[in-house]
Parts: structure tokens; sequence; C-alpha cells
């Protein structure tokens, strides 16, 4: 089955407003995701960027309360009011449980999901080894063996490898998403990655 590539962090509010999109998206299209957990701290900045918190409080306010307010009403995917309580905490943990996950041969499209959810509606601290604990449960996935497994040298070399290919592919964000190749940056894009997969689009001929 061909793979779409998904390059995101789990605490990212945008790949959550798009994720049960996305997944439906891909089921339809007979689709695999291939999920590449990524840090987004290193990835924003080298595409050019500056992180979010460092923009201008306009900017902040547009992105971090009303478009995320308006998608989430537009996507049917339930937030929280304000910025997550946790949403400053170190990534690793939890993406490194995907990347073990995936590794383990685990199809880890529902746990992806509960995490940005939980992250974003539950305010929950995706740092926190007991939530992670709850949510791989919750999915029917072993947990311990998850988080045992998280910030191994394999898993690591792993999240780092998929960081590095992020930058030098000139991924801006999260989420990203490529088929066959073709990049689409940000949840926007949805219907322009299902248009994608049922016919391409011409490549571009511009310099």
């Amino acid at each position: 089955m061909s793979e779409i590539e998904y390059f995101y962090s789990a605490h990212s509010a945008f790949a959550y407003l798009g994720s049960a999109r996305f997944m439906a998206i891909a089921r339809a299209a007979g689709r695999a995701i291939r999920h590449r957990p990524i840090d987004l701290r290193r990835v924003v900045p080298a595409s050019g960027s500056a992180p979010f918190r460092e923009r201008s409080k306009g900017h902040y306010a547009y992105f971090f309360r009303r478009e995320i307010d308006r998608w989430a009403e537009e996507r049917n995917a339930p937030v929280m009011a304000g910025r997550p309580t946790h949403h400053d905490n170190d990534t690793t943990l939890c993406n490194g449980m995907l990347i073990a996950a995936i590794a383990q041969g685990h199809n880890v499209d529902q746990l992806a999901h509960v995490m940005l959810e939980s992250h974003w509606r539950d305010d929950s601290d995706l740092a926190d080894r007991d939530t992670l604990l709850e949510l791989g449960k919750r999915v029917g996935l072993d947990p311990i063996a998850l988080l045992d497994a998280a910030l191994s040298d394999e898993v690591q070399a792993i999240y780092e490898a998929n960081t590095r290919e992020a930058i030098a592919r000139s991924v801006f964000g999260s989420p990203t998403y490529l088929v066959d190749g073709d990049m689409f940056y940000g949840q926007d894009r949805l219907e322009m990655v299902e248009r994608a997969l049922r016919q391409p689009y011409a490549p571009s001929r511009r310099k």
C-alpha cells in the first residue's frame, strides 16, 4: 500500500485540528500513513520562521486564538479555552513513544490522534509518563513497553533522523503531508491532499 508521509509533533495544534479529517482521507484513498514525528522546536527556526512564542502579539493572537477556534468549529475538533498549560514542555517522550510504537510494528494512527486531542481538548501534559500510560491503554497498546523504549538510543536516532530529514526537505512546520513527494503544509491544505490522492497536481512551471 502506498503511503502518505506525515511530519508532525505530538503537541501540534494544527496537527490536532486536521487529525481526524486526515485519517479519514487516507482511509478513503486506501493509503497508509507514514508517521514521522519531529522536533518542531528545531524544524521551525531552520525554515527561517520564528517560534510562535517569539512572534508579535498580533500574529500570536491570530493563530493561537482566532484560527484555532475557527478551525476547531470547522473540523468539529473541540479545543480547550486558551493555550494548553503544558504546551512548552519537552516533547521528546511523547514523540519517542510514537516512534517506539512504529518500531514495534504498531499502527499509531489512533495513538497520535489521542495524544493531540488530549493535549488540546483536555489540557494534558504530554511530558508526563502517567498521562502517556493512560493514553496508550486507551488505544489498546502496551504503554509500558513503549515508554521504556521511547528514550532509547535506537528510538532517539530515528527521531533525530526524522528531524534532520524534515529540515533537509524544507518542511516548514506541523503538520506537513507529502503525497508521492508533493508537499502540503498545514491542515488547511487537506482538501488539496484529498484531491492529489485522486489526481496529482501538475508539476510546478515556476523556477
